[in-house]
This record gives C-alpha cells, sequence and structure tokens, in this order.
C-alpha cells in the first residue's frame, strides 16, 4: 500500500493545540477532541429529549428513551436490584463507549475508543470504584472474595494467588477486548476499502456491496463491544455488592 495511505495512518495522534506546562506535555489532540465531541452529542441528546417530555415521543425522546430503559434492564439483570443506585454510571459508560465506537466510523472521524490508553482509562476507572464500594460495603470481609468457599485449607494458597491475579488483570482485558476489537475492525474496513477501489470498472457493483456489508458489520460491533463493556461493569458490581 503506498505511503500515506497505510490502514493504521487511522489511529495517528495528531496535536491539534500544542500545550506545555512545567515541562509536561498537555497537547491538545485530535483524540480529546473527539471525546469532547462524544459528551457534547451525548449531554445534547439527554438534555433536548429530557426538555421535552411529550406524551408523544418524537425520535430524539424515543432514542433516549430506547437507551435510558435499555441500560436499567441491563443493569437490573447483571447487577440486581441493589446495582441500580450506579446505574448512572453505568449509563455513562455504556454511552461513552457507544458514541466513541459510532462516531469513528464516520468519515475523516477518530475512533478514540480503539486507543487501549483510553479504553484503560475507562477500565482502570470502573476496576477502583468497584474495587472501593467492595471495602465500603463489606470491610475486611471483602478479602475473602479470594478463597472461594469450600476450598480445603491446604490448597488455600494457591487459589488465593490465582483469585488475587484473576481479580487484578480485570481492567486488562476489560480495556484490551474494547481496544482490539475497534482496532481490527477499522482496519480491515481501510484496507478493504484500498482492494475495493483498485478492483476494475465491470466490478464496480461488487465492491459497493462488499463494502455495505462490511459496513454494517463493524456498526453491529461497535454496538456489540459497548453492549459488552457495560455488561462486564455490571457483573463486577454484582461481584463488589454481593461479594460472590
Amino acid at each position: 500500500m503506498a505511503a500515506g495511505h497505510s490502514p493504521l495512518e487511522q489511529f495517528e495522534i495528531k496535536k491539534l493545540v500544542d500545550l506545555n506546562i512545567g515541562g509536561i506535555d498537555i497537547s491538545f489532540n485530535n483524540s480529546a477532541a473527539w471525546m469532547m465531541i462524544a459528551v457534547v452529542l451525548i449531554a445534547t441528546l439527554m438534555l433536548v429529549a429530557g426538555s421535552r417530555r411529550a406524551m408523544v415521543p418524537g425520535r430524539v425522546q424515543s432514542m433516549a428513551e430506547v437507551l435510558y430503559g435499555f441500560v436499567a434492564d441491563l443493569v437490573r439483570q447483571n447487577a440486581g436490584k441493589q446495582g441500580m443506585k450506579y446505574f448512572p454510571f453505568v449509563f455513562s459508560i455504556f454511552m461513552f463507549v457507544l458514541f466513541g465506537n459510532l462516531l469513528g466510523m464516520l468519515p475523516y472521524s477518530f475512533t478514540f475508543t480503539s486507543h487501549i490508553i483510553v479504553t484503560f482509562a475507562l477500565a482502570i476507572s470502573i476496576f477502583i470504584m468497584v474495587t472501593i464500594i467492595a471495602l465500603a460495603r463489606h470491610g475486611l470481609h471483602f478479602f475473602s472474595f479470594f478463597l472461594p468457599a469450600g476450598v480445603p485449607l491446604w490448597l488455600a494458597p494457591l487459589m488465593i494467588v490465582i483469585e488475587v491475579i484473576s481479580y487484578c488483570v480485570r481492567p486488562i482485558s476489560l480495556s484490551v477486548r474494547l481496544f482490539v476489537n475497534m482496532m481490527a475492525g477499522h482496519t480491515m474496513l481501510k484496507v478493504f476499502a484500498g482492494f475495493a477501489i483498485s478492483l476494475p470498472i465491470f466490478a464496480s457493483p461488487l465492491p459497493v456491496v462488499m463494502m455495505s456489508a462490511l459496513t454494517a458489520l463493524e456498526i453491529l460491533v461497535c454496538l456489540l463491544q459497548a453492549y459488552v463493556f457495560s455488561v462486564l461493569t455490571c457483573l463486577y458490581l454484582k461481584d463488589a455488592i454481593e461479594l460472590h
């Protein structure tokens, strides 16, 4: 593939405003810009939908209500009734990931969820919050989580090590799953688009059909990854609440 047309070029971080304070680079880049766009769009959607509250909802209100109800059911089913108090947090995570994924499908946009630093920041925030909730609710009894009931005493040291490692890798697995899926999907689209435009003119309908199918598949992946990320957040919350 020619220089300047690498499928990985779309993931390049580009400085928009160069800022350096005390030797620390805090430049405003395209990733931060698209995160701000996502937050503004989410806030606008919810504010506009909430300000109307019509008996017969319009498109914006219907979209907001569907998303709200979907996440509410997701939290209720996976974190239980006690987990509903954390609904605003899960809803914010879901919307941020969803909009980040979908905005990346727009031409000349940037998929900030395709960067491990962003997905890991989200995952470690969830990990810290869940751990704090567990400690606040259960105190020192929280550490019994690392020794499943019924384990023989002689096997306890090994099981504790395994459970601690399993618990600590949660933010890694959560962040890598989202980052890898978004990067792989967008790279695939760019690669196939490059192949499509190189096909002879008599094969022109084929690239259109192929790219339409791949785009639809990638949109489905965007939705699915936001769902999976939120479900796992709910499951971690359930562990913190019920200490299973």
